[in-house]
C-alpha cells in the first residue's frame, strides 16, 4: 500500500476500534478474546484495503469478518466452553451500579445462546441492523435470520431464566 492509503487505514482504524472491539465484546463475551477478534477483522480489511471501492461499506465488511471469526474460532475444539455446576460467589450487587448488573446478566445469558444465534441477536438488536444488513453481514439469507433471531430469543429468555424478571424491572 502506498502512503495514502496507509493514512486512510489509520484514519478508518482510529475512528471504528473501540466500536468494533465492542461488537466482539458481545459477541463472544470476553473482552481479551474480543480485542483478537477485532485485531483479526482489521487485520483482514487491511490486506483488502486496496481492492475495497466502497468506502461507506468498510463498517459492514469489517462487522462481517469480526461475526465469521466468532463462528470460526467456536467451532475449534480448544475453544470451546464447558459450564460446570457450580457458580463461584459473585460481589454484592449492592455495590455495583444498576446498568452494570443488567449488562452483566446480558452478557451471561448471550454466553450461553448458541454462536450463530448470539451473532444474530448482537447484530439485530445491540448493533441495530434490520434484517436485510443481518442476512447481509452474516452471509445468509433473510429467512435465516429471521429463524435463528427466533430460536437466539428463545435461548437467551432460557439462558437468562429468573434474570429475564431482573432486566425487565430494570428497564
Amino acid at each position: 500500500m502506498d502512503q495514502h492509503d496507509e493514512q486512510e487505514f489509520a484514519e478508518y482504524f482510529a475512528a471504528r476500534r473501540e466500536a468494533v472491539r465492542r461488537t466482539a465484546f458481545l459477541l463472544c463475551g470476553d473482552w481479551h478474546r474480543a480485542d483478537d477478534l477485532a485485531q483479526t477483522a482489521f487485520v483482514a480489511l487491511h490486506r483488502k484495503w486496496r481492492k475495497i471501492r466502497d468506502r461507506g461499506a468498510l463498517d459492514a465488511y469489517v462487522r462481517r469478518c469480526v461475526v465469521r471469526a466468532v463462528i470460526d474460532e467456536s467451532r475449534r475444539p480448544w475453544r470451546r466452553e464447558r459450564f460446570v455446576d457450580a457458580v463461584p460467589e459473585r460481589p454484592s450487587t449492592d455495590e455495583v451500579a444498576e446498568s452494570v448488573v443488567t449488562r452483566e446478566a446480558l452478557v451471561a445469558g448471550l454466553k450461553r445462546v448458541p454462536p450463530r444465534q448470539r451473532a444474530v441477536l448482537v447484530l439485530r438488536f445491540l448493533e441495530g441492523l434490520d434484517v436485510t444488513a443481518a442476512a447481509e453481514a452474516l452471509g445468509c439469507t433473510e429467512g435465516t435470520v429471521k429463524s435463528q433471531t427466533a430460536r437466539g430469543l428463545t435461548a437467551l429468555r432460557e439462558a437468562l431464566g429468573d434474570a429475564l424478571d431482573d432486566l425487565r424491572s430494570a428497564s
